[in-house]
């Protein structure tokens, strides 16, 4: 497993991307190796002569301990790629983002997550629209997904931390800064209740270029994407537009035909995208109409039987092969592939790629075979 400083030296490194970066490692094998290679070895792994000339620059005079301080000084904790805590959904995307900063917690219940999205100059019908859908699926187990941003972004947040439910804000800038100012107590609200993620290093400013790319981080957290109201130009539509690429459902509320801040949702209707009337539109659509219902039973459920308790016994949240599982348990391969198939369903496992396994994290409780 890399050392995070690699890792967050890289996301730091300019044109070094998820594409870059997934060649470094299949190349190098680890990103502290990658890190120290020479221009030839670098070459060699396909860089090209502009990345290669900013790694070494950045090489002489950049300590990634800083941007690791500064995480660390604003309460956040990083993930990688390497981590089993790495959102589910969010590793399914092309080219997922390397390094996420994350202040707050993401739980396992999050794989359940709807984003919500629209402008940021709302009507009172969009606010409402964005409270009253935001709010019913929150109380229905859904997390909620958006940017932080103001109008419908705020309004969903809010609707679902007033429901009682999680909600995930995306940010465009670093981890330890917040954008707007004015949606702190918000802001604070959420990493109590879910939590705040951005893939930009510490200290990155709230620029405007920054926040189309990060979309496509708020779609693919979640399995559908709700557009509420939204403009001909809105950024929403480029989250719908990622969601998309992504596979992912696309959802559209009707607007006034007359008004200009409905012309994005009312196209997006018109070229296919799912018409939600009601939050059970979306609930049932997606799959999700048991959601609550589906986390209990994830957060209680006991191993059946003394191979699931031999299994868990060897898992924990650092990734371990199946061969791996079966040495350690003592346990044919065939008895603990089966096995823990019929775990991951119950949700008491997770596979991560690759064949490797991890404890589920919510309600996992620590089993001694006696």
């Amino acid at each position: 497993m890399t050392d995070v400083r690699y890792w967050v030296a890289f996301n730091r490194a300019p044109g070094f991307g998820p594409a870059k970066v997934r060649a470094l490692l299949d190349h190098f094998g680890d990103l502290e190796w990658a890190w120290r290679a020479t221009a030839a070895e670098l070459q060699q792994a396909g860089m090209d002569r502009r990345a290669i000339e900013s790694l070494l620059k950045l090489r002489t005079t950049y300590d990634p301990q800083i941007d690791i301080r500064k995480a660390e000084r604003a309460g956040a904790r990083i993930l990688t790629w390497d981590d089993a805590e790495y959102p589910v959904h969010l590793r399914e995307i092309p080219q997922p983002p390397p390094v996420l900063y994350v202040k707050g917690a993401l739980a396992e219940s999050d794989q359940w997550a709807l984003a919500i999205v629209g402008t940021r100059r709302a009507s009172a019908y969009g606010k409402e629209a964005a409270r009253v859908f935001a709010g019913a699926l929150a109380a229905s187990g859904v997390t909620i997904v958006s940017g932080l941003a103001r109008g419908i972004d705020a309004v969903a947040h809010q609707a679902a931390l007033d429901a009682g439910g999680r909600t995930i804000a995306v940010l465009g800038h670093g981890i330890d800064l917040l954008y707007p100012p004015e949606h702190r107590r918000l802001a604070a609200q959420i990493v109590e209740r879910g939590a705040l993620v951005s893939d930009y290093p510490p200290g990155t400013r709230p620029e405007a270029v920054n926040f189309p790319p990060r979309n496509r981080i708020i779609s693919g957290l979640s399995l559908g994407v709700l557009v509420v109201e939204a403009g001909e130009t809105s950024g929403a539509l480029i989250t719908a537009d990622f969601a998309a690429e992504q596979g992912r459902e696309v959802f559209a509320l009707p607007g006034n035909v007359f008004a200009r801040g409905c012309i994005g949702t009312n196209k997006l209707l018109r070229d296919g995208a799912a018409l939600a009337l009601t939050p059970q539109d979306i609930l049932e659509q997606l799959n999700m109409t048991m959601v609550a219902q589906h986390i209990e039973a994830r957060a209680v459920i006991p191993p059946q039987d003394e191979t699931e308790k031999a299994l868990l016994a060897v898992l924990s949240s650092e990734p371990v092969h199946i061969d791996e599982i079966s040495r350690q348990s003592g346990l044919p391969i065939a008895s603990v592939s089966s096995t823990l198939a019929l775990m991951e369903l119950k949700g008491l496992v997770r596979q991560v790629g690759g064949m490797n396994y991890v404890a589920a994290r919510e309600g996992r409780v620590e089993y001694r075979l006696d």
